[in-house]
């Protein structure tokens, strides 16, 4: 991973084995990704690298961040929640992101200075102010096997209840990710020791209580094990 800001602009972030090599992203949009340092620099943001990328700071804070994708090179506000954004140019990051807070481009000819400079102007701002928004914690629906679970097993639920906002967000989002209703229903029985532990569902595992197993239980048409779906890890 790059510590060298202009690294970054001639080879890229160094996070991946496309690095310095005409394959990575950066080099794909390297114009565009140069339109909007410009900007960001007119706009008299400090200039730093951080997790390997490009971030534009103003009063100690993090403001924007710069980064090249296979399909798109994007700037990203940390503090987004504040933004006004009227014709709702901003997008967000993906499917479960929770506040739309990116610019995303295609080619270079997207890049409108005065929208940038707009939102750029706001969020520095608010730096200066040391305002942040509030955390958007939204509950997405439960999978059906996760109901179905928490209706059976008292226990569970009010483990569940007591569960942080975060927390039980991980956990639908790991069960949902499965692609078929046994592979759900596996996932909910790995799952519930940790939501009786109070943890996330990449927190360390506990020992699986045994009287869970029979009450989640998937069906006689399980899997083998070992042949459970695996969502891929995949890059944008």
């Amino acid at each position: 991973m790059i510590t060298e800001i202009e690294d970054y602009f001639t080879k890229g972030c160094g996070r991946c084995g496309r690095f310095a090599t005409p394959d990575c992203s950066v080099q794909r949009w390297q114009a565009g990704l140069l339109a909007l340092r410009a900007i960001c620099r007119e706009e008299g943001f400090a200039e730093v690298a951080k997790w390997g990328h490009p971030v534009y700071m103003h009063a100690g804070r993090n403001v924007a961040i710069i980064g090249a994708f296979r399909k798109e090179f994007r700037i990203t506000f940390m503090n987004a929640g504040l933004l006004a954004d009227p014709d709702g140019l901003l997008e967000r990051q993906g499917p479960h992101s929770t506040v739309a807070d990116a610019l995303k481009f295609r080619d270079v000819a997207e890049v409108e200075a005065a929208v940038i400079r707009s939102f750029l102007r706001q969020a520095m701002g608010f730096a200066v102010a040391g305002v942040r928004a509030d955390r958007v914690v939204t509950e997405p629906d439960l999978p059906e096997e996760l109901v179905a679970a928490l209706d059976d097993d008292a226990m569970l639920a009010k483990a569940w209840a007591a569960l942080t906002p975060g927390r039980r967000r991980s956990h639908v989002l790991m069960i949902a990710a499965g692609k078929t209703s046994v592979t759900r229903a596996g996932r909910v029985v790995k799952q519930a020791p940790r939501i009786l532990a109070g943890k996330g569902a990449n927190e360390h595992d506990g020992a699986l209580i045994p009287s869970l197993r029979s009450v989640f239980a998937a069906p006689s048409d399980a899997q083998p094990k070992g042949s459970e779906e695996r969502s891929p890890a995949g890059r944008s």
